[in-house]
């Protein structure tokens, strides 16, 4: 294995992301997602941290009654029965931010508490770093999204970018 210094550079690079949340209500969650799941575009997820594609956009669970749509663009109007659930954008206050680099596992390791190797690619979960809630989807070996709040996301930047030096003079 490579040392810290022979490893690459962890790249970071942050965007806007349209997301969406769905939330069905607990005695109405099948109804909920056998309405909302044509209206995305086919299957939904079934387990916390699953994925699916849905004509170019992700749709993730990320708790039991609760699914986020991820789209490069605005997010596709969508009108939910307030008997069955409801939805609720949060583009505007979420920004994504796309790492990418050999050593990620290892800066990831000294931020949050994760499981990088068992953390399968198209796989999120959901994580703290310092006590902000961050949504980590893996994408490839070597590569994931954070979602983060916005406000959040330029100190989130430097914390990795810190943590990424650190890792390159000390190694994994």
């Amino acid at each position: 294995m490579a040392n810290g210094s022979e490893q690459a550079n962890l790249g970071i690079a942050s965007q806007d992301c349209g997301i969406v949340q769905f939330d069905g209500w607990d005695d109405a969650m099948a109804r909920f997602e056998a309405d909302l799941a044509p209206r995305l575009g086919g299957q939904l997820p079934t387990k916390v941290g699953d994925t699916t594609y849905q004509d170019g956009k992700l749709v993730i669970r990320i708790a039991p009654r609760r699914l986020w749509l991820l789209c490069d663009g605005p997010p596709p109007a969508i009108d939910i029965d307030p008997e069955l659930g409801c939805m609720l954008a949060l583009g505007e206050g979420r920004v994504r931010l796309r790492l990418s680099g050999q050593n990620i596992k290892h800066v990831l390791e000294r931020c949050v508490v994760v499981d990088w190797d068992s953390l399968q690619e198209g796989e999120g979960v959901q994580v703290g770093f310092h006590r902000v809630p961050v949504l980590l989807l893996r994408t490839g070996p070597f590569e994931c999204d954070l979602f983060a709040p916005r406000s959040f996301a330029r100190s989130l930047v430097e914390w990795i970018s810190e943590v990424e030096i650190g890792c390159r003079h000390t190694g994994p």
